[in-house]
């Protein structure tokens, strides 16, 4: 007998999926990284199910490869050969959601935008907002510390982390964390595991934070400028002068080109930035007028200030869609670099400096109050990797990134894509630290082999 034909038996009816085609549908994420051959898919419903899956992964030695949504871009939740991918978009509960408390207990298919509903239900927020919130799952958020447009503020998904249930490599449930918003018993195992892209264990639920929702809907501003340089020098200033945004978010010529080809948002000719901001605060629309006031000292040709919700959705809209208007232009090598917030402007000066020095096509977006740029390389459709001209482009923009005293990734994850650059960074010692933790909770290395460390 076959080893997927032992857990086909172990688990509950329509749980495994062997069928070619279909496995395949399940092998990537948004990536254009070609994935593997995986042995079948586990549509997990249950903690059981995962316990069960991970026993008998033990026992036949065989890799698996957690899963959320598939929204990641960094290669993290591609299928390797010969592995089980493990789904855990069907488990979708929220099991428990405390106003008192504001907490939430989720399970890690919970789409993060059903949460954040859920929770406004009783006057609440949930805070981490990736752009992809309405697709992607917090479990995926959990795994890729994800952070999101709301992060200016609130923090990354690690700050609304409180604690995990997480099923071991070898089947065994370990409970992380605490209910409460302080608790410093033992090691922080929760922020070890959130972030660690599946290569530690399986997240099978999560005690989230909440937050009080604004009382009144945010003010947004969308300001145009005649350079990167000087929307660069604008958010500088409004976070000298203790705005406190709850969203700071940054688009350059060529994304706000792609955009507008597709949308036609009436883009100026020489509109070569636009910064989109917004103010949460119970004197929204005031703080929003002095962040339009700080704009315009900085050289913004033109300020627009939303009247209404409607109007502020729709300019969150805009940056929602630099994503998807750059696929249409090709496939992407979506990176992410963070530097400190004062090296925001010198930062992009050196992805403008990359574009042109290797005839490279880059839409950079970024989250610009904590300094989180996001230079999306764009190639030819059906390559199966960016040609040389594009790595050597990427390889300037994180070498620069390192330099200004940045990292590699402020969101995405490691995945498959960044492992080139990943010594860089961490170095020989911390390199094996890393792999002494890894080795620790997972010493066969079947849980998502060579993503992540």
């Amino acid at each position: 007998m076959r080893p997927i034909d032992a857990l086909v038996a172990a688990l509950p009816p329509g749980r495994v999926v062997t069928d070619p085609d279909v496995a395949d549908s399940y092998a990537r994420d948004r990536t254009f990284v070609e994935p593997g051959k995986p042995l079948g898919v586990v549509l997990a419903a249950t903690r059981e199910d995962v316990v069960t899956t991970m026993r008998w992964a033990s026992e036949h030695r065989v890799p698996v490869v957690p899963r959320g949504a598939g929204t990641g871009l960094a290669g993290a939740a591609t299928a390797t050969d010969g592995a089980v991918v493990l789904s855990l978009a069907r488990m979708t509960a929220i099991r428990e959601l405390s106003p008192a408390d504001e907490i939430a207990v989720v399970e890690p298919g919970v789409i993060t935008a059903d949460l954040d509903r859920a929770a406004r239900e009783h006057g609440l927020m949930y805070a981490p907002d990736p752009s992809s919130y309405e697709i992607s799952t917090i479990g995926g958020n959990l795994a890729t510390n994800a952070g999101g447009l709301r992060c200016v503020k609130y923090g990354v998904t690690r700050d609304s982390a409180l604690g995990l249930e997480v099923v071991l490599a070898d089947g065994r449930v370990l409970n992380t964390g605490r209910r409460t918003m302080k608790g410093v018993t033992g090691y922080d195992l929760t922020g070890l595991f959130v972030g660690s892209e599946g290569t530690l264990g399986v997240i099978t639920a999560a005690t989230v934070r909440l937050r009080q929702a604004p009382a009144q809907p945010p003010a947004t501003f969308a300001a145009e400028f005649g350079s990167l340089r000087e929307a660069g020098a604008a958010v500088a200033a409004i976070m000298a002068a203790g705005c406190q945004p709850s969203l700071m978010e940054l688009m350059d010529r060529a994304t706000l080109e792609a955009i507008d080809d597709w949308r036609n948002i009436g883009l100026e000719p020489g509109t070569d930035a636009m910064l989109i901001g917004q103010s949460d605060a119970s004197d929204s629309q005031a703080v929003v007028e002095r962040m339009e006031a700080l704009c315009v000292e900085n050289g913004a040709s033109f300020v627009a200030v939303s009247s209404s919700p409607q109007e502020a959705e729709e300019l969150i809209g805009v940056r929602r869609m630099a994503y998807h208007a750059g696929e249409r232009l090709g496939a992407c090598l979506v990176e992410d670099v963070c530097v400190p917030r004062s090296a925001l402007p010198e930062m992009i000066g050196a992805v403008e400096a990359a574009a042109a020095a290797h005839g490279a096509k880059i839409l950079t977006v970024a989250h610009a109050g904590d300094g989180n740029l996001h230079p999306v390389f764009i190639f030819e459709h059906g390559l199966t990797e960016p040609p040389a001209n594009v790595w050597a482009a990427a390889d300037e923009v994180f070498t620069r990134a390192l330099e200004l005293g940045g990292t590699l990734t402020g969101e995405h994850g490691v995945g498959l894509l960044k492992q080139r650059w990943l010594a860089l960074e961490a170095g020989p010692v911390t390199q094996e630290v890393q792999q002494g933790i890894k080795a620790v909770f997972d010493p066969l290395g079947i849980l998502n082999p060579g993503k992540a460390i």
